[in-house]
């Protein structure tokens, strides 16, 4: 899976390069069949302390998925992040074996039919 970091009006730095590349490549165990990450860093213009978001959108043969965070540090926000998007794929991967034994009971009933 091809991993994409944009941070607009900053530059990331090696270690949090690092800890993006390492998350975001634990979802390819979920789907393999992911093809491209696009992580977007940005700087909040808030009062508050929680100004870094993350952005990140997983780009799928069939399907699209998209996941946002605010935070105190990227760090937070892309784990956050993470966790969203590893809900959304487990909901996908379960809503799939649920269709395929739909299936396959449809097809035996039919076969017993015959």
């Amino acid at each position: 899976m091809e991993i994409k970091i944009e941070s607009p009006h900053f530059k990331v730095s090696k270690q949090l390069n690092q800890h993006i590349a390492e998350k975001v490549g634990k979802l390819e165990h979920l789907n393999e069949r992911l093809i491209r990450s696009e992580v977007c860093l940005k700087l909040d213009k808030s009062s508050t302390d929680d100004n870094k978001v993350c952005e990140i959108k997983l780009v799928g043969p069939m399907k699209n998925l998209f996941a946002s965070s605010r935070c105190m540090t990227f760090e937070d926000a892309i784990t956050e992040t993470m966790h969203a998007l590893e809900k959304q794929l487990r909901k996908q991967k379960t809503k799939k074996e649920k269709g395929r034994e739909k299936l396959h009971v449809e097809d035996a009933s039919s076969e017993e039919t015959d």
